[in-house]
């Protein structure tokens, strides 16, 4: 993924960031990215048999893993063999990419310019970061923070204390007051005397005609983006973890909580209150019963309900029984 927020050093090569390996290959690295995504020159990471369908596949030159996982990767990848592939992935990330580990202040930050005021309406004390785009019949309350290099399109309605960062955001989107979007998400490898953190190079992408109620939270990704599609609905209070994928036509009731790296297909309904583990897919056409816990997969169309969360008629029968 090619970052507009994050500059990475140039000319970095394989070599130098893992000195202790005998690598085969030396090349600069390009960028690091998803397995599913990486081209060439690119970095990756393979953790999990969850992913081995990707690993079979990625165009990477060069790819972090196990000796375990290293057979299903294609032969022309040099292989990183690691004992704990996050660690090692976070380590590379943090030569590369300065300074990501952590949300700095954005000192740019003044009084919109002059340039915006005729197409753009601004509450009190709002304040715009260097290089931030913002479409015409777009309205901004009060004190809110929109940090640099953000997008905004046209016809926008963004409340007040509002925080925005990291972020590309479509036309005619609705996001009311008190929401925080782009932040860096909760990422870390626990050790034993010290967390390493996770740094979080990726954005936030929201996709045309979406509505985000009051007090959401929206982690940006960590290597990925964090994406909310098409006409989606968010209803207050909802946190959606980084590298999250919301489809386009979904509502999600209150409080309703998102682990990272979840995808959620398209004209998903989930009730208030439910909870969706890591890593995840979620179907199309699925409805999700309130306070119900997802802790796998779920296939086109089902309805489920309860914790864990199981198939409707699973869950009125075990309900009779109780």
């Amino acid at each position: 993924m090619n970052s507009n927020f994050f500059f990475k050093k140039n000319k970095i090569q394989i070599k130098k960031i893992f000195k202790d390996y005998n690598l085969k290959k030396n090349f600069v690295i390009r960028n690091i990215a998803p397995l599913d995504k990486a081209k060439i020159n690119d970095l990756t990471f393979f953790d999990s048999l969850k992913y081995k369908s990707l690993a079979f596949n990625t165009k990477a030159s060069a790819c972090i893993t196990t000796n375990n996982l290293e057979k299903f990767l294609p032969n022309n990848v040099e292989k990183i063999i690691v004992n704990n592939v996050l660690l090692e992935l976070a380590k590379a990330l943090n030569k590369i990419y300065v300074k990501a580990d952590i949300d700095y202040p954005d000192l740019s930050l003044k009084k919109p310019q002059k340039k915006f005021l005729k197409s753009v309406k601004f509450g009190n004390n709002v304040l715009i970061g260097k290089n931030v785009k913002i479409g015409s019949n777009t309205i901004i309350g009060s004190n809110t923070i929109i940090e640099h290099d953000v997008k905004i399109g046209n016809n926008c309605v963004i409340g007040s204390n509002v925080i925005i960062k990291y972020t590309v955001i479509g036309n005619k989107v609705v996001i009311q007051d008190n929401c925080k979007i782009g932040q860096k998400g909760f990422g870390f490898i626990p050790m034993k005397n010290k967390n390493i953190k996770f740094p979080h190079i990726g954005m936030v992408l929201i996709e045309d005609d979406v509505e985000i109620a009051s007090a959401c939270t929206i982690d940006r990704g960590s290597l990925d983006n964090t994406v909310i599609g098409k006409n989606s609905y968010l209803d207050n209070q909802v946190h959606v973890a980084h590298n999250v994928k919301i489809g386009s036509n979904c509502m999600i009731a209150g409080q309703v909580g998102f682990a990272g790296s979840s995808k959620i297909g398209n004209y998903v309904s989930i009730g208030g209150q439910a909870g969706v583990s890591g890593h995840l897919k979620i179907g199309n056409n699925v409805k999700i019963g309130g306070g119900s816990g997802v802790v796998k997969d779920i296939n086109d169309g089902e309805t489920v309900m309860g914790y864990p969360a199981v198939s409707l008629r699973e869950f009125l029968k075990k309900d009779k029984k109780v």
